[in-house]
């Protein structure tokens, strides 16, 4: 054993085993830090680790096997002994494997401190606005003390530096005890807390404002406010001036008070807000109603066009009825919101999502959605639909930045869960996305498809009854018929698929069009999906957005089919042109189904035999170029003119 150990330090083994173990951890930590920021999977980590593993005793071996030599590298064998250098390889060795841990070293020491750093001030400017308390008032005024709180809330999420933690976890609290200020702030991940009173009586309007220390209680700032209801602009500028100056935070020209608005109107915007948290289509209706008294009352009043204008695109969602009618006065309406008030960031957020979820115009969309965030930085709403919009066009890195930002400004919310869980799903990440999206279930027992992601992160993965297990939980009659159709097909129950997706295409044909693609395209059923994604375009079922990054749509991503279909919606087109002179037609015959050019420039690759050439010059409509030169397909009928390099492959 001594003799064999000598030999190990004599050939280096020892040293290139510190040194291989060395670099390995150092490309570890720098995968784990750096493969997060561009949204590579967790796979590839773990594939860095194994490698790494496997790897060892192969490096071990060669260490042992081979020399340096100032020759190259030689056997060992080969090596007069009076010629060896193993003792200058071993210097060399000792230094880079010293140059390797000091790389380490500073790695280790910048994520232990520099996280604490980035934490620290934002925890200290960290706030959760809790509803404000409705105190005596008249019956039904509830939407008062509720819609201040929730401006309170838009008003501060404009102060840069300042965490405001979204609606949807602070009024979580509604309705319970407050005492224990220490567990909500560890809850919502904040440092302070503004809590209050509302007492409406007439026209006077009483607000008792506490900013205190989550921690421990401590009051930082108290007011009281007994002023008119028309004044109610000012006092909600007074309290975020004072919210800023108590933690130290600036706050930007365009928090100051904006117009006074009739308190008539701006009651019946309170109102509206009140009814659109409801979100099903009774909610949504009297939301258009309310907003539109508020701006009957005032007709410059631009957050409740802006209201209205959301409104409109989710009526328009819900109802086949008029659906053409409200996206229009959706539309009209986002539009006179950013007129009347350029610099609101509720207006081009509006504008922003009637431009992608009512027009599906994603290059308006991502403009105004990235100037209403630009507006309200600490907006999580915002941040949410921004994300959103952004993963639908391929932009994944940072949609999966946005949506975790999204999670950090509203813990508490089933929706900012569900489109983390979402963009998860589409990075490969299965099992954090079940994590959030289990959250999310959690949150929101009752939400519709709150129980989606799980299963589709499990039918990703084969894993059958896991998925069929979290389908059986889902609250929402057509999302169990969605959910089952897919775990029953991923357990090898082909009958028991069949019947629970014929169940929905029975009862939920029109709803639920983009869904049912879906299950058959999970079946590799192309001709069957691509009939109910074109049922879905038809009737604008809003899934077809997501058409780019749709996991369960990659059995059919090479068919000429949804090429067509992505540049119809004016998505990119990332596929491939299929071979094969079947396959090229075919797409041409798809192409021309549209209602405007499309261009579609290639090079031959080889001379072609007159036949092809004359198959798919009829198609294009102009004969095929010589090989190397290059030429293009024009084609009319699609909406946007768009140019796609391709090789043009026909096989003979």
């Amino acid at each position: 054993m001594r003799a064999l150990l000598g030999e190990l330090r004599r050939r280096n083994v020892l040293r290139a085993a510190a040194f291989y173990a060395a670099s390995a951890w150092l490309l570890v930590q720098v995968a784990t830090q750096v493969f997060p920021f561009f949204a590579v999977p967790d796979w590839a980590v773990r594939a860095i680790v194994v490698a790494a593993l496997v790897g060892f005793p192969f490096a071990m071996l060669f260490a042992w096997v081979y020399e340096w030599t100032p020759q190259g590298l030689r056997r060992e064998d080969e090596v007069p002994e009076g010629q060896s250098i193993t003792h200058l390889t071993g210097r060399r060795l000792d230094r880079w494997i010293i140059g390797v841990l000091c790389i380490a070293l500073g790695l280790l020491l910048v994520d232990k401190w520099t996280p604490r750093g980035e934490q620290a001030a934002p925890l200290a400017r960290s706030i959760a606005v809790l509803p404000l308390l409705d105190e005596g008032g008249a019956a039904g005024d509830e939407y008062f003390s509720d819609g201040l709180s929730e401006e309170l809330i838009s008003r501060l999420g404009q102060i840069p530096g300042l965490k405001v933690i979204g609606r949807n976890s602070s009024f979580a609290f509604k309705g319970k005890p407050l005492a224990d200020s220490q567990a909500i702030g560890d809850k919502l991940g904040v440092a302070t807390l503004l809590e209050g009173t509302v007492r409406r009586q007439g026209d006077r309007v009483r607000i008792d404002a506490e900013l205190i220390e989550a921690s421990d209680g401590r009051e930082l700032w108290s007011h009281i406010y007994d002023r008119e209801v028309k004044d109610i602009f000012a006092i909600q500028a007074d309290i975020a001036q004072a919210v800023a100056d108590a933690l130290q935070v600036t706050l930007l020209g365009r928090q100051a008070t904006p117009p006074l608005v009739d308190a008539d109107a701006h009651n019946a915007y309170l109102r509206g807000l009140f009814y659109f948290e409801r979100h099903n289509w009774r909610g949504y209706r009297d939301a258009v109603a309310a907003f539109g008294e508020a701006i009957r009352i005032a007709p410059d009043y631009a957050l409740a066009y802006a209201g209205r204008a959301i409104a409109w695109s989710w009526l328009a969602d819900v109802e086949s009825s008029g659906a053409g009618d409200a996206r229009a006065a959706a539309r009209v309406d986002a539009r006179k919101a950013v007129e009347l008030a350029p610099s609101l960031a509720e207006a081009h957020a509006a504008l922003g999502w009637v431009d992608y979820f009512a027009d599906w115009d994603f290059d308006a969309a991502l403009a105004e959605l990235r100037h209403a965030e630009q507006l309200a930085p600490g907006n999580a709403r915002n941040k949410s639909v921004l994300s959103h919009v952004l993963l639908r066009t391929g932009h994944v890195g940072e949609a999966l930045a946005l949506a975790r930002q999204a999670v950090a400004l509203d813990p508490l919310s089933f929706e900012a869960r569900d489109d983390l869980a979402r963009v998860l799903v589409v990075v490969d990440r299965l099992d954090e996305a079940r994590a959030q999206a289990g959250i999310g279930a959690e949150l929101e027992p009752a939400a519709v498809a709150n129980q989606r992601w799980q299963v589709v992160a499990a039918v990703l993965r084969g894993q059958g009854d896991d998925a069929l297990a979290h389908a059986l939980l889902e609250p929402n009659s057509a999302f169990l018929d969605f959910e089952t159709a897919l775990a029953q097909d991923a357990r090898g129950d082909r009958a028991a698929s069949d019947q629970a997706l014929q169940h929905l295409i029975a009862t939920q044909a029109d709803a639920m069009a983009y869904q049912i693609a879906e299950a058959y395209a999970m079946r590799g059923d192309a001709d069957d999906a691509f009939h109910w994604l074109e049922h879905a375009f038809a009737t604008r079922d809003a899934g077809t957005l997501g058409m780019l990054i749709d996991p369960l749509l990659k059995r059919v991503r090479g068919d000429p089919r949804y090429a067509v279909m992505l540049h119809r919606l004016g998505l990119p087109i990332r596929e491939t042109m299929p071979t094969g002179t079947d396959a090229v037609v075919g797409f041409f015959d798809a192409v021309g189904r549209g209602s405007a050019p499309l261009t579609l420039p290639f090079q031959a690759q080889r001379p072609h035999s007159a036949h092809e050439r004359g198959v798919v010059a009829a198609e294009a409509g102009r004969s095929m170029p010589q090989e190397g030169n290059p030429g293009e397909f024009v084609f009319p009928g699609q909406r946007h003119l768009i140019s796609w390099s391709i090789e043009l492959h026909v096989l003979t």
